[in-house]
């Protein structure tokens, strides 16, 4: 899709967990920061069986360039695809891995590392036997899950001389938790190598976003109450936040589950038991330097719970989160790290939510 330039808009993001942007956009307006006249283009599409929607002030359209980009993302860490080179390493065929593949593999392992497999992309096995994958099966059982979970564990994988080496052939990986946030970084480099200073990327609902929108204001990014509905059509704001020079990530089990013999299942798996996680966390917003890393965390974070997570924040330098959770009266609460409150778009909220 070609960029256009509107009026105003408003979109509704319905991927990992739904955020809200808003914003108001003339076709051109003077930028104070740089003292040059620059129009916000607005560029949105699909990739990753997603959508993006991206917004920078530059002298023209860079959409060929993004599609471009996106694509050789796409080719790499796509388990969808089957000529990409993710799904080449799952099926043990020999295969030259690219920078992209090798920069997602790395950030999986120090995240599983510091989550103590919490996170981990060799769950894909399960993911696929809970129908959350590329592929489904039905019926699981303990006695599936625990055959699965013999060739599940971020030690079983590693990169040794540019090459994948695996100490069981059954081994897979899914980098999806983490593929998106990945991409709204790949996009903000390209953007920079530009010379584009304010810009917002979102894919997948992972933003990546610099300086200032149209107004001259940070970018403002609402996050959803989380309100059961697995269609994506019902939206209340729980919070707003403005972000400058930062990137985001929200997290939650509300918008993608499935329903089975009357018990819901949500999308977020335990690799350590195998089944899908259960505990008090309904929804995990991070803010981060960049973007792959506030994806993996919050991910990490939803399948942690609430004490785990915010202890494994504190081994994070520069990570800060906002938590929405269940407590055991049935009530939301919400709890955030020691400097979440300046990301707030109205500072009442920091009194109210102490």
């Amino acid at each position: 899709m070609k960029s256009f330039k509107i009026t105003c808009y408003i979109f509704l993001l319905f991927f990992t967990l739904p955020s809200l942007f808003v914003s108001c956009n003339s076709s051109s307006k003077k930028n104070d920061k740089n003292s040059e006249n620059y129009t916000y283009y607005q560029e949105q599409g699909e990739i990753f069986h997603t959508s993006f929607h991206i917004k920078y002030a530059y002298n023209s359209s860079l959409y060929d360039e993004i599609k471009s980009e996106l694509n050789k993302v796409d080719h790499s860490l796509n388990p969808f695809d089957e000529n990409s080179i993710v799904s080449k390493v799952n099926r043990n065929e020999p295969v030259e891995l690219d920078s992209f593949f090798v920069d997602v593999f790395n950030k999986s392992m120090e995240v599983a590392i510091i989550s103590e497999g919490k996170f981990d992309i060799t769950v894909s096995p399960l993911i696929n036997a809970w129908g959350f994958g590329f592929e489904n099966m039905d019926n699981v059982t303990p006695h599936v899950i625990d055959s699965l979970k013999q060739f599940v564990g971020y030690q079983k994988i590693k990169i040794e001389n540019g090459k994948i080496v695996k100490t069981d052939p059954r081994v897979q990986i899914n980098t999806t938790s983490l593929t998106d946030g990945y991409a709204s970084d790949v996009i903000a480099r390209l953007l920079e190598n530009y010379g584009i200073e304010n810009y917002m990327v979102e894919i997948g609902g992972e933003v990546a976003a610099k300086g200032v929108n149209d107004k001259n204001e940070c970018w403002r990014i609402g996050i959803d109450k989380p309100i059961d509905d697995n269609t994506g059509l019902r939206h209340e704001l729980q919070t707003i936040v403005s972000v400058c020079d930062k990137c985001l990530s929200t997290s939650g089990n509300y918008r993608n589950y499935y329903l089975k013999n009357g018990k819901k299942y949500a999308h977020t798996i335990d690799p350590i038991t195998g089944y899908p996680s259960e505990n008090e966390m309904l929804g995990a917003t991070v803010i981060a330097d960049d973007c792959m890393t506030a994806d993996a965390y919050s991910t990490a974070f939803m399948a942690a719970g609430l004490k785990k997570s915010e202890e494994m924040a504190k081994k994070v330098p520069g990570l800060f989160y906002y938590f929405i959770y269940s407590t055991p009266d049935g009530k939301t609460a919400t709890v955030y790290s020691e400097g979440f409150e300046q990301f707030f778009a109205d500072k009442t909220q920091i009194l109210e939510q102490q």
